[in-house]
């Protein structure tokens, strides 16, 4: 994977006792990082792969994949110029996944999402295994940020509002439902307009900071980790887990949207869809599609 992400990520799931074995896969430095994470002392087994030959047992057996790799964005790129490189390393891991671990949940990172995703779901009808109701993209950073910029403009405690966002994981896609806010937050128009572009361009934002050295990394792989462990959580027979995620959707016209999930055992359990949204955001969604 991309080892900005993969690095933090694979720290934080180590870091948990939902997590039993941990395999790690890369085309370089694999071995090194998982002999590095397995001194750590919680209960997840770690093990390192390397190279295309070592793939296939790297993903036997695992019950959940996640795939951040491919290459950062740089200053002035939209994520859609990461598409030919990102495209061709998602269409290669997850037939490597249709192949190895065809029941296993998989989470999709890697960018442009609102492309890997539907790159994912071919590569599994092609093998014959597709399930719609185990591939996700993962669009939790989404969620993440407008929480905590909800939070920073109402002096809240980030952990506790929760703002859904809809639709895809790109610029005008990414739509936050600050309407359907828990708990409720009222905004002036002119500061809810500031508030949802930034929340649309925070990825844009980390790129410019980091001035040439990445994209948005640590809290990704935080969003990764947080997505992850609600699905561990309900495969694991958590009752009333709910995530929003890209995924395959009968909720507008568009083949594959992000919506709020309950999750379970299988996977998707039940798609929540859009619920009562706000004319503003009504336009939004008109936007987007």
């Amino acid at each position: 994977g991309l080892p900005e992400i993969g690095q933090p990520l694979s720290l934080l799931l180590k870091n948990s006792p939902l997590v039993s074995r941990l395999t790690l896969y890369d085309i370089a430095h694999t071995p090194g990082v998982a002999a590095d994470l397995s001194h750590i002392e919680t209960r997840a087994t770690v093990k390192g792969y390397l190279g295309p030959e070592q793939l296939p047992d790297c993903l036997k057996g695992c019950d959940l994949v996640v795939i951040p790799a491919g290459v950062p964005r740089k200053p002035g790129m939209t994520r859609d110029d990461l598409f030919n490189t990102n495209a061709t390393i998602v269409a290669t891991l997850t037939a490597a996944c249709a192949q190895h671990c065809p029941e296993a949940m998989i989470c999709i990172i890697s960018n442009p999402v609102n492309s890997t995703i539907p790159i994912t779901s071919e590569v599994f009808k092609k093998h014959g295994v597709y399930n719609p109701n185990k591939i996700f993209g993962v669009t939790t950073l989404d969620v993440v940020r407008a929480n905590t910029f909800v939070a920073e403009l109402k002096g809240l405690d980030p952990a506790r509002v929760n703002v859904p966002v809809i639709g895809g994981h790109a610029g005008k896609t990414i739509i936050p439902l600050i309407s359907q806010c828990a708990p409720k937050v009222d905004f002036p128009q002119d500061q809810l307009t500031a508030l949802t572009g930034r929340i649309q361009e925070a990825g844009t934002e980390v790129v410019k900071a980091k001035a040439g050295a990445g994209s948005a990394t640590l809290s990704m792989a935080y969003a990764g980790a947080r997505f992850v462990f609600s699905l561990v959580d309900a495969i694991n027979g958590k009752e009333g887990v709910v995530e929003c995620s890209f995924v395959k959707s009968q909720e507008t016209d568009c083949t594959y949207f992000s919506t709020p999930l309950l999750l379970g055992k299988k996977g998707i359990e039940k798609n929540l869809g859009i619920g009562k949204i706000s004319p503003c955001e009504e336009k939004m969604i008109a936007e987007a599609l």
